[in-house]
């Protein structure tokens, strides 16, 4: 977790002099790969990669290539239903999206609004696909 914002790490970093030193004091603010974060969430949350793919409706080895780091650029639509089948909650979604690089959801987007419902009120990806698809929104998986 982290414990600094960003405008804490911006000070410091126009300040420091030695970028050497400022990387080694930060090293627990940065960014992390992709994959070291979904295996903390698994460890966390006690799940296993498979019982994940199988509920988020990935193939299953595209699935595992996510999880170990081989598929380092996922899409969201990818991430996503990763994020419902692990139960994650709002921060948790939008820090996986971060450090995929991808854009984190937006409430001023008719399609990542009912996203954002859909983990507050917990939903299935198959529940998620049939509320977008009644909604005339693109579903997740073909």
């Amino acid at each position: 977790m982290h414990e600094k914002d960003t405008g804490e790490l911006f000070s410091e970093l126009r300040e420091d002099e030695d970028i050497r030193g400022f990387l080694a004091r930060n090293k627990g603010e940065f960014v992390r790969p992709l994959h070291e974060y979904l295996e903390e969430l698994l460890r966390e949350k006690h799940l296993k990669k498979l019982e994940v793919i199988r509920a988020a409706g990935l193939e299953r080895a595209y699935g595992y290539h996510i999880f170990a780091g081989s598929k380092p650029k996922p899409s969201r639509t990818k991430l996503l239903p990763i994020a419902l089948a692990m139960g994650l909650d709002l921060e948790e979604t939008q820090k996986l999206l971060r450090y995929a690089g991808e854009s984190m959801l937006y409430p001023r987007n008719p399609w990542d609004s009912v996203i954002i419902s859909a983990i507050a009120q917990g939903l299935s990806v198959k529940e998620v696909n049939a509320l977008l698809s009644q909604l005339g929104e693109t579903k997740f998986l073909g």
